[in-house]
């Protein structure tokens, strides 16, 4: 093995009982690169990076990982292990301890003692050299639950860096960051390569992949597809390796023609509930029509998640304004009153609030529609199963059967089975705060499809996206918020990237040419 490979991955297969998740995946890894490593949602993906971080130990998977020249046995604390030998991952959803400082979390369970306590200064000390050696701008002394999602990702980058580590697995390290926090892991990620950090990145943000990667290597149904430098490889080419056919156009084409208008929503303003004196819409207005798909844009912060979730009757406190439906004005008191109204919510974070990952795919389908199954005292067992099941093959859900745990799905049909538990209620206003977050290119283009689909069935939509290109990609119209305001709805025909950017910066209107 040549001295520049820091990590030879060598035919390596994982089985599970009736599915192989790896398929003789061989990948070098050089040091001191950025490695980027792609592929669909049940690529492979994550068992791979379980297997190097000692989730799944030596002998639990077939071929050999020869790690700085010598074969890598993680065995017994093989986690543990892992990180000794220098390697250590990131993880989508973050593992801090809220309540404590940054250095108390980046040294937890190694801090270092002094004549059998705690050696306070020199474990911010060594804090603060980790944070300055790397360009890591957070404080040691702040308190984790008082930080952005960025910082706290520069904590979990610490806390491996103090590991000694070698090689960093960052796992859809942006899924949540703002562009400015984007532009700052870049800067930290260029600063670690500097110093011979080898770094493994993965995410579903191919545009990042030709920003920061060295090469990158195609994973589709557990197998390589490709390793190649980055450089040699355009978006078109990564997306054909990883779906395993050209995909002339990412955004389905759509025939739809928008109707008459169905939902008007008119200087909406509302209070933060449990902090009154915080506004958190300041005058939103805008109309949707029967059949559209509008498109909110706008920075973190600006308030569309706030918007939707208000009109769903799950945050704001209204204070002012009208919301309308087929002419009625409204006045929605929570979840399940807009759902009977004929308003349905897909949320931003799926896990979090849209599924029971523990229940299967049947409950979680039926869980907000019981009403439509329930008789005297009991539940209609054969009418739930035959409308999930319905609901499932429409989306097309792929899954072994409706008991299958949500929890063992991918990211994309997860996403799948949160959509069809809201369709269950047949929806007029369906809204989708970032649909396609976290999940794959191919997943992305059927979720596209299924919106087509509802728009050209009558079904009004709101789609929120941080993804200007998805934005543009799908909408009829889009509206562009700006620190609680709604400034400005474009038709898709005059939207474009720099005219939306310039009205969720607040640019004036003079400046942003109607």
């Amino acid at each position: 093995m040549s001295d520049d490979i820091i990590l030879d991955i060598q035919n390596v297969t994982k089985r599970f009982p009736g599915v192989t998740a790896l398929d003789n995946v061989s990948i070098q890894i050089r040091r001191g690169e950025i490695h980027g490593l792609c592929g669909e949602n049940g690529a492979g993906k994550s068992t791979l990076m379980k297997i190097l971080s000692g989730v799944y130990p030596f002998g639990t998977y077939e071929g050999s990982i020869i790690y700085e020249g010598k074969e890598l046995n993680l065995g017994v604390g093989a986690i543990r292990q892992a990180r000794d030998e220098g390697i250590a991952i990131v993880y989508q959803e973050l593992t801090l301890v809220p309540h404590m400082t940054v250095g108390e979390n980046v040294y937890l369970g190694k801090e270092p003692v002094e004549r059998g306590t705690i050696d306070w200064s020199k474990l911010y000390a060594d804090t603060r050299d980790i944070l300055a050696k790397y360009r890591l701008e957070v404080t040691p002394q702040a308190i984790v639950r008082h930080l952005g999602v960025g910082k706290m990702q520069m904590v979990e980058i610490a806390k491996a860096l103090s590991e000694n580590a070698k090689i960093l697995i960052l796992d859809e390290p942006t899924s949540a960051l703002t562009e400015s926090e984007i532009n700052k892991l870049m800067e930290i990620l260029e600063n670690l390569r500097s110093h011979g950090v080898t770094c493994i990145y993965i995410t579903h943000k191919l545009d990042e992949f030709f920003r920061i990667t060295d090469s990158v290597t195609i994973l589709r149904d557990g197998k390589t597809v490709t390793t190649q430098p980055t450089r040699q490889l355009t978006q078109e080419k990564l997306v054909s390796y990883m779906v395993g056919r050209e995909m002339k156009e990412r955004f389905p084409r759509s025939q739809r023609r928008p109707g008459e208008v169905m939902f008007e929503v008119t200087d909406l303003q509302a209070v933060d509930p449990d902090e009154t004196s915080r506004k958190v819409l300041d005058g939103v207005s805008f109309n949707l029509r029967r059949g559209e798909i509008l498109g909110i844009a706008g920075l973190m912060g600006s308030g569309r998640t706030e918007l939707v979730t208000t009109i769903f009757g799950e945050y704001g406190k209204i204070t002012g304004g009208t919301i309308k439906l087929e002419g009625r004005e409204l006045s929605i008191t929570g979840a399940r009153d807009a759902m009977h109204k004929g308003i349905s919510l897909v949320p931003e974070d799926r896990k979090g609030q849209g599924l029971v990952l523990m229940q299967s795919i049947l409950k979680n389908i039926s869980l907000a529609n019981l009403d439509q199954f329930s008789g005297f005292m009991r539940i209609d067992g054969d009418a739930e199963l035959v409308a999930a099941t319905r609901q499932a093959k429409a989306l097309a859900v792929k899954a072994p059967n409706l008991e299958a745990r949500v929890e063992s799905l991918s990211g994309g049909n997860q996403q799948k089975v949160v959509i069809a538990k809201w369709l269950l209620s047949n929806p007029k206003i369906l809204i989708m705060d970032d649909p396609t977050r976290g999940i794959d290119v191919g997943a992305k283009y059927e979720i596209y499809k299924l919106m087509n689909d509802l728009a050209e069935r009558g079904v009004s939509i709101i789609m929120i996206s941080s993804e200007l290109e998805e934005v543009l990609g799908m909408s009829d119209r889009v509206m562009v918020m700006h620190e609680g305001r709604s400034t400005r709805t474009l038709d898709i025909a005059e939207a474009n990237q720099e005219r939306i950017m310039a009205l969720a910066t607040g640019i004036a209107d003079e400046l942003v040419p109607a």
